[in-house]
């Protein structure tokens, strides 16, 4: 069987039509839901791109992995997906985004070349590359955020596309007359963008999927990693209007939120990005030109699946959808992701298995706690291999898309944030070291625990769904803080860097060692079997 991970950067739980999004017309996704799983309750490891992506690709906590922000190097050696499928016969491919940096001061100390093939994979976080674009080809005074080779500004140049960033001036701006009208400002996010929309980057990563999966060979599980919905918040025609103002769902706010607020959360919503999103010319802006690009994404959908049915792939091919974190667009007071609130830290995910075992749960939905780590031990388990929990801290999720009880179900999950690189760290004057702030849910609590001596956060999540009162200091709730501090114990005390040697070998190791020659605490031989002491006993040698 084939696997087809699918990952769109930014996309929000509940932006799709088989979510309940009451305008937004989402047929094709909607579709391999109607064919698989609906997980309603999945949670990123981490509401930040770079951390978020580490964890899906390693099946690791941040806080085991370490990469912990946007940039950050993921430590040279860090199994993968890739390694653990490909010790199991099957291929992985990137083709998209990864938001991955190369360790490449460990590379070195162990004299790893990027050009050798181990190199290569060190350097793609573990994954072949067909085709690798990050998608994000800003430009500014200190120069690129970005200083890898795009595939899509060569595309989009070998169309004819003329300057040194096409991405940029093409696929990511529309014209106000003469002038470039960039989608970094929100005030253009409703006019076209100025390209083809078979060239605009949704389209051109659909086409290298396909181009892939025409030139290779089974068995592979192929990461196909969608730059958008993520902003700039631009899209080109048709999309650019099939969305209005009108068709934006309520905000999700309250002032209340406002009124005492946390120190963390204060901090987040008097950022630029926050004061920004809580303009309702902004939102009325930025919104239906979110929903287009989401509209053009399932489009794209549409396009996969015809490839797939046509070539016959559609009846062993896996297809998993899902998300790396979310967007507030302006809820809570909010832009962008960074904090635990459902709008940023639940993703999508539904996955359709093709195998007979799962025609039981076909159309349904699972209400269960998961995280996207669990991704990452699903693929292994799917691909037919034994998911290594040593190294892997998610669990598979194939028991509930065979209808079958889980042998180990999730009682709580877990977030992680690392804000030390974000300008809030700097107004809260907390030290980069506490500038981290961890995650633990339940289906009717979310508590957030503050490093640097802040205050938690709690949230009521049965009788205050949307999350507007933060109970975090109230003294009627101390007893549900101790318990959900409890669990956050729990998980602090995983066992989570032995990822040298599996249980199995060490109750190998243990029930064999006594068949190795070692007899500590023996007085007399005959305490034990001639066998396990043969070697001890006999004449004395000659001497030499």
């Amino acid at each position: 069987m084939n696997i087809l991970y699918i990952m769109f950067d930014q996309l929000r739980f509940d932006y799709l039509s088989c979510a309940g999004h009451p305008t937004l017309n989402t047929p094709h996704m909607d579709r391999i839901a109607a064919q698989g799983v609906r997980f309603t309750n999945a949670y990123t490891q981490s509401p930040v791109c770079g951390a978020a992506r580490m964890s899906a690709y390693t099946g690791r906590y941040v806080s085991s992995h370490g990469a912990q922000w946007n940039g950050y190097p993921l430590r040279v050696g860090e199994l993968t997906l890739g390694d653990h499928l490909r010790a199991n016969g099957v291929a992985c491919w990137l083709v998209g985004k990864t938001h991955m940096k190369a360790d490449a001061e460990g590379m070195a100390r162990l004299g790893l070349s990027p050009d050798s093939v181990i190199g290569a994979r060190q350097s793609e976080c573990g994954f072949d590359a067909w085709c690798r674009d990050d998608g994000l080809w800003a430009v500014g005074p200190a120069g690129p955020y970005d200083t890898k080779r795009s595939p899509y500004n060569e595309y989009l140049k070998s169309k004819g596309y003329s300057g040194d960033n096409p991405w940029a001036d093409f696929a990511n701006a529309g014209c106000d007359g003469d002038d470039i009208a960039s989608g970094w400002f929100m005030k253009n996010a409703d006019k076209p963008a100025n390209i083809d929309e078979p060239d605009s980057e949704t389209p051109w990563l659909t086409s290298e999927a396909i181009k892939f999966m025409d030139a290779t060979k089974g068995p592979w599980c192929a990461h196909i990693s969608y730059i958008k919905p993520h902003w700039p918040y631009i899209v080109p025609a048709p999309y650019h209007d099939m969305y209005s103002k009108d068709d934006i769902p309520p905000v999700t706010r309250d002032a209340a939120e406002l009124t005492d607020p946390h120190p963390v959360y204060e901090a987040f919503t008097a950022g630029r990005v926050g004061q920004a999103f809580a303009r309702d010319d902004v939102r009325e802006k930025v919104i239906p030109a979110y929903m287009g690009l989401i509209k053009q994404c399932d489009d794209q959908m549409g396009r996969l699946l015809r490839y797939l049915q046509e070539t016959g792939r559609d009846k062993d091919t896996m297809i998993i959808i899902t998300s790396d974190h979310g967007d507030y667009l302006g809820d809570h007071w909010m832009g962008e992701k960074d904090l635990f609130h459902a709008p940023s830290v639940k993703v999508p995910l539904i996955i359709f298995d093709p195998r007979t075992q799962a025609d039981a749960t076909r159309g349904t939905t699972c209400d269960e706690l998961i995280e996207t780590i669990d991704v990452t031990a699903t693929i292994i388990d799917a691909a037919g291999g034994e998911v290594p929990d040593h190294i892997v801290e998610g669990r598979s999720l194939l028991p509930y898309l065979n209808g079958k009880p889980h042998p180990n179900p999730r009682n709580y999950v877990i977030s992680e944030y690392d804000y030390s690189c974000h300008g809030a760290c700097a107004k809260l004057n907390v030290a980069n070291k506490d500038a981290r702030l961890f995650m633990v849910a339940t289906h009717d609590w979310k508590l957030v625990h503050c490093e640097g001596g802040l205050p938690p956060m709690l949230f009521d999540l049965k009788n205050d769904p949307n999350e507007f009162k933060d109970l975090g200091r109230c003294p009627d709730h101390a007893a549900v803080r101790a318990e959900m501090y409890g669990m956050l114990q729990d998980w602090s005390l995983r066992m989570s860097q032995r990822v040298t040697i599996s249980d199995a070998t060490i109750k190998q190791r243990r029930e064999s060692g006594a068949d190795t020659g070692v007899v500590l605490g023996v007085f007399d031989e005959k305490e034990l079997p001639k066998s396990m002491t043969q070697t001890y006993r006999g004449k004395v040698p000659t001497r030499p």
